[in-house]
């Protein structure tokens, strides 16, 4: 993680917040690895804090489950089971279908074109082996679908999930070595032209769960 500057006439609540949204983006997107540890006196010298808003925000984070801390005090990125995969596979395949659904009545043109022009993002990530660029344009893929589904409770719930499958993408990523825009965007963007509410359930639910299920071996 690059060394921050603290901010002028930082509150140490603002303060928190800020060390906490930014760990919360670099675990989501896979910045950090399984099994990273992280110590307080480090995240605040990272940031530019002093020790309570370090504390702060990692006491979040572990709550949201993007990190873990041991009975001994030890703070790391989580380290997925199998069975943890499954489970959060599971339930991105029940939500984010829904959300895709509820979408799909506000998926106008422009929106369309968006999906399209991150895709291309996504391609130039693949083609550069650029792991985080292409977690991090995936997930504003399938976020920037989300929000046109206007159901702010659902959205939440679906981050939190990725927050705590970021580590782990960044290794199924580097693992799978691809190459080009997962399939399964292009079923979805072709389902939404054509208002095809089944394929798009199908499409989604194939694309949020065929890469965690071949972690899961």
């Amino acid at each position: 993680m690059m060394i921050q500057a603290p901010k002028p006439n930082e509150t140490a609540s603002s303060a928190h917040d800020r060390v906490y949204r930014t760990l919360r983006t670099q675990i989501m997107h896979g910045e950090v690895r399984p099994g990273e540890s992280m110590t307080l006196r480090g995240i605040g010298k990272t940031f530019g804090v002093s020790m309570t808003p370090a504390r702060e925000a990692v006491r979040r984070l572990v709550a949201d489950g993007g990190l873990s801390l041991s009975s001994s005090g030890r703070v790391s990125t989580p380290e997925l089971s199998n069975e943890r995969l499954e489970e959060l596979a599971s339930i991105r395949a029940l939500i984010e279908p829904e959300l895709a659904s509820r979408a799909l009545p506000r998926a106008h043109l422009a929106l369309i074109d968006r999906l399209q022009a991150i895709n291309a993002s996504i391609a130039e990530c693949a083609a550069k082996h650029d792991d985080v660029g292409y977690i991090r344009t995936n997930l504003e893929f399938h976020r920037t679908l989300y929000l046109r589904a206007q159901a702010p409770a659902m959205l939440a719930m679906t981050e939190t999930v990725w927050l705590q499958l970021g580590p782990t993408m960044r290794a199924m990523y580097s693992r799978l070595n691809r190459t080009e825009v997962p399939h399964n965007h292009r079923l979805i963007v072709a389902a939404l032209r054509a208002g095809d509410e089944p394929g798009l359930r199908l499409a989604l639910r194939s694309d949020v769960t065929q890469g965690l299920r071949l972690l899961a071996v």
